[in-house]
């Protein structure tokens, strides 16, 4: 089962490094993380999707809260937060099928930050299986380079941030 972590930290240099070493030194893979300063300079936001059962994800919040610079740990429930990623594509495109491209963008209210007579990239924000579908969309077409963000998520509720 996947988790996202929510980690809020004190943001200065090597917390980042001491947060996914914790991962690392016991074995755990992350499948996303990502890092970005909160309303609030001091602090940081560190989002990690990770997978495991329960008593590994609750094993991996007690180490995280043990770290100095870590201030809270909030595993976010998918129904009670919401997830982004960005990712950017350049798809070929040919004046047979660029028309096809446009409507499908329109369809997921992607971006076209730019185009030449043989590319179109695309910028698109949404929840992971938003983003996987628009990137299969896309694929057929030909996709010549891609990258893809790791998520971000924040609680739909207004969340606490503690060291319980």
């Amino acid at each position: 089962m996947k988790h996202t972590l929510n980690i809020l930290v004190n943001n200065h240099a090597g917390v980042m490094s001491h947060v996914s070493g914790l991962f690392t030194r016991r074995g755990y893979n992350i499948d996303s993380i990502a890092v970005g300063v909160t309303e609030n300079p001091e602090f940081s936001n560190i989002t990690i999707v990770v997978k495991g059962d329960d008593s590994v994800v609750a094993q991996v919040k007690k180490q995280l809260l043990k770290l100095p610079d870590v201030m809270s740990v909030v595993d976010l429930q998918y129904n009670e937060s919401i997830t982004r990623e960005l990712v950017l594509i350049v798809v070929k495109a040919q004046d047979t099928n660029r028309i096809e491209i446009i409507s499908i963008c329109n369809v997921f209210h992607a971006k076209i930050v730019d185009m030449t007579e043989d590319t179109v990239m695309v910028e698109f924000s949404g929840n992971p299986r938003q983003v996987s579908v628009i990137v299969n969309m896309l694929k057929k077409f030909g996709i010549m380079e891609m990258s893809r963000t790791g998520q971000i998520a924040l609680s739909c509720q207004s969340a606490i941030y503690n060291k319980n």
